[in-house]
C-alpha cells in the first residue's frame, strides 16, 4: 500500500515543462556563450595583462571581418582523475575553423591559454587533426596560432599521441598547403617541431619562445644560465638560429604580416599564385639602376634597393631578412604576378655563399618550386666562404643543398649577373648549366672561375716569382686576364649567357620573359623521392 501510495504521489508532484526548439536554442546560446567566454572575464584580462590577446581575439585579427566559421566549440576532453573530471571546459583550449583572408578561404587553429595554459590533451588535439584534414581536404592554407605549454601531463601518452598526428598531417600537406606557423606565446619541447614542419614561423618579441630544453635543464645539464628569451626568443630564432621568418613587437603587426604573405600564395599546390592588375607599369624604364650599382666588383651597395627598383611598386614580402643576412629572399610582384627573387647581398660579407646562406635559398628555391612561383636569381657573388670553420662545419654539403634546390626546380627560372660571378658559387646560382630557361648579364657582369687578381697569382705564380718587377707583371697578367676571359660578352659568346641588357630595361625584359615562361612544363625521371642533402 505504501508503495502505491508513493508512485501515486510522485506522479503528482509538477513536471518539469517539455523541451521545446526554443527551449533548446535558448539552452544551446548559453552554451555557445560559456565556449566563448572559456573561464571568464578574469581569464581573458590575465592574458591581456601578459601582453597577449586571446585566441579569439587574434582569430579575428587574422581573417576577414566576420568569416570566421568556428567547428567543434562545444568539444570538451573525457579525461579523469588528476583534477580534470572537475574541469571540463568547451573547445578544451584549442578555437578550430576556417574563414577567409583577402576573399580566399584559410583554416585556422588558436590555443587558447587561458584553458590548461594552451596544453593539448586528446580532444584538443583531435580538433587541431580535423581542421588540418579539413585544410588538406578543401586545397586552402592552414594556420596555427600558437600560445600553449606543451602536452598535457595529466592525460599522458594520450596528449604524446596526439602530437603524432598533428606531425603527420605537417609532412603530408608540406607541397601541398603552404602552412605558416605563428608563435604567440611558449611552444618548448615536441611541441617545437610542428612550427619547424610548416613553412614559415612568424614570432612576436616579449611573449614568443621555441625550445627543446628550457632554461632549468640547459642549466642542470651544462651549467648554462640562460633567460627564456635569451634561449629561445623572438629575435634569436630570427637572427641566429635562422628558424623564424621573421620577429615583431606586436602581435598586431605580425598578424598583418602573415595576411600580406597569405596574399602572395597559391591556395594550394595545384593553383597558380593571385595576379593581381598592375598599378605599375610594366615597360617602365629603371634609370635609378645605373647608379644604385657600382661598377667596381669590391664596392657594396644595397640589394633591397635594386629589388625594390624593379619590381612593382618597389613592394616585395623578405624572408628571413636578420638570418644569413648575406642572401636576400624575397616575393614580389613584376606586372602583377607574384615572383620569388634569390639575390646575393653585397652589403653583407661581399655577398659570399656560405652554411646559413646555402640553407636558407635551399629552403625558399624549394618552397617557390612546390608552389609554381617563378625564381628571379640576381648575381652578384664573389664565391664561398674559405675558412675552416665553414670547412669543418660541411660547407661542401650544405652549399649542395642550394644546388639542389635549383637544379630540382621545374619552375620558369632567370638568373642575371649584375657583376662578379666567380667559381662554383656562379654555377650554384642558378647559371645557365644547371638549368636556368634564361641567363641574362648586365654589361658590368665579370663571369670566371675567379677573380682576375687570384687567377694571375695562380697561373702566372712561376713568371711572377721569378721576375726582376714582379708587381709589375702580376699588373699585366691580371689585365690580361680580365681583357681576355671576363670582358662583359665572354660568357655570351660562348652560349652560357643568352642576352647582356641595358640595366635601366630589367624590368622590361624579365616581365616579357615570364610572360613567355609561363606555361612551361617539364618532365621529371619517374622516382619516388630524390635522395636530397640534409
Amino acid at each position: 500500500m505504501m508503495d502505491h501510495m508513493t508512485v501515486m504521489e510522485e506522479r503528482a508532484l509538477p513536471q518539469p515543462p517539455p523541451a521545446t526548439p526554443r527551449s533548446r536554442l535558448a539552452e544551446l546560446e548559453v552554451i555557445r556563450e560559456l565556449a566563448y567566454e572559456g573561464p571568464g572575464p578574469g581569464a581573458s584580462d590575465q592574458q591581456h595583462a601578459r601582453g597577449k590577446l586571446t585566441a579569439r581575439e587574434r582569430v579575428e585579427l587574422l581573417l576577414d571581418e566576420g568569416s570566421f566559421t568556428e567547428i567543434e566549440a562545444l568539444r570538451r576532453h573525457r579525461a579523469t582523475g588528476f583534477g580534470l573530471e572537475a574541469r571540463r571546459p568547451y573547445t578544451d583550449g584549442v578555437v578550430t575553423g576556417w574563414g577567409t583572408v583577402h576573399g580566399r578561404t584559410v583554416f585556422v587553429y588558436a590555443h587558447d591559454f587561458r584553458i590548461f595554459g594552451g596544453a593539448l590533451g586528446e580532444a584538443h588535439a583531435a580538433k587541431i587533426h580535423k581542421v588540418m584534414d579539413l585544410a588538406l581536404a578543401a586545397g586552402a592554407p592552414l594556420v596555427s596560432l600558437n600560445d600553449g605549454a606543451g602536452a598535457r601531463i595529466q592525460e599522458g601518452v594520450s596528449a604524446l599521441a596526439g602530437y603524432g598526428g598533428i606531425f603527420t598531417r605537417n609532412v603530408a600537406a608540406s607541397g601541398v598547403l603552404p602552412q605558416i606557423s605563428v608563435m604567440l606565446g611558449p611552444c618548448a619541447g615536441g611541441a617545437a617541431y610542428s612550427p619547424a614542419l610548416t613553412d614559415f614561423v612568424f614570432m612576436v618579441r616579449g611573449i614568443s619562445q621555441m625550445f627543446i630544453t628550457g632554461p632549468d635543464v640547459v642549466k642542470a645539464v651544462t651549467g648554462e644560465q640562460v633567460t627564456h628569451d635569451g634561449l629561445g626568443g623572438a629575435d634569436v630564432h630570427a637572427a641566429v638560429s635562422g628558424v623564424a621568418a621573421a620577429a615583431y613587437d606586436d602581435e598586431a603587426s605580425c598578424l598583418e604580416d602573415v595576411r600580406h604573405l597569405l596574399s602572395l600564395l597559391p591556395s594550394n599546390n595545384r593553383e597558380l599564385p593571385p595576379h593581381e592588375i598592375p598599378s605599375d607599369d610594366p615597360e617602365r624604364r629603371c634609370d635609378a639602376l645605373l647608379d644604385l650599382v657600382p661598377a667596381e666588383p669590391n664596392q657594396a651597395y644595397d640589394m633591397r634597393r635594386v629589388i625594390e627598383e624593379v619590381v612593382d611598386d618597389g613592394d616585395f614580402f623578405e624572408v628571413q631578412p636578420a638570418w644569413a643576412a648575406n642572401l636576400v629572399c624575397a616575393l614580389a610582384r613584376l606586372d602583377g604576378h607574384v615572383v620569388g627573387v634569390v639575390a646575393n647581398q653585397p652589403s653583407a660579407t661581399a655577398g659570399v655563399l656560405d652554411i646559413a646562406a646555402s640553407e636558407k635559398g635551399a629552403r625558399f628555391v624549394q618552397f617557390c618550386d612546390a608552389f609554381n612561383i617563378p625564381l628571379v636569381t640576381l648575381v652578384d657573388v664573389p664565391g664561398f666562404l674559405p675558412g675552416v670553420g665553414q670547412e669543418h662545419a660541411g660547407i661542401i654539403r650544405h652549399g649542395a643543398k642550394l644546388l639542389y634546390a635549383y637544379c630540382n626546380a621545374t619552375v620558369p627560372r632567370i638568373s642575371l649577373v649584375l657583376r662578379k660571378a666567380y667559381g662554383g658559387a656562379y654555377i650554384v646560382m642558378d647559371s645557365r648549366s644547371i638549368g636556368a630557361d634564361l641567363a641574362l648579364a648586365w654589361p658590368t657582369n665579370e663571369i670566371a672561375v675567379m677573380g682576375a687578381e687570384g687567377a694571375a697569382n695562380v697561373v702566372f705564380r712561376r713568371e711572377i716569382a721569378a721576375a726582376d718587377d714582379p708587381e709589375a707583371v702580376r699588373a699585366r697578367r691580371i689585365a690580361e686576364y680580365k681583357s681576355e676571359l671576363m670582358h662583359p660578352y665572354y660568357a655570351a659568346e660562348r652560349g652560357l649567357v643568352d642576352d647582356v641588357i641595358d640595366p635601366r630595361d630589367t624590368r622590361t625584359v624579365l616581365i616579357r620573359s615570364f610572360a613567355a615562361l609561363r606555361a612551361k612544363h617539364a618532365d621529371l625521371p619517374s622516382r619516388k623521392h630524390g635522395n636530397q642533402p640534409v
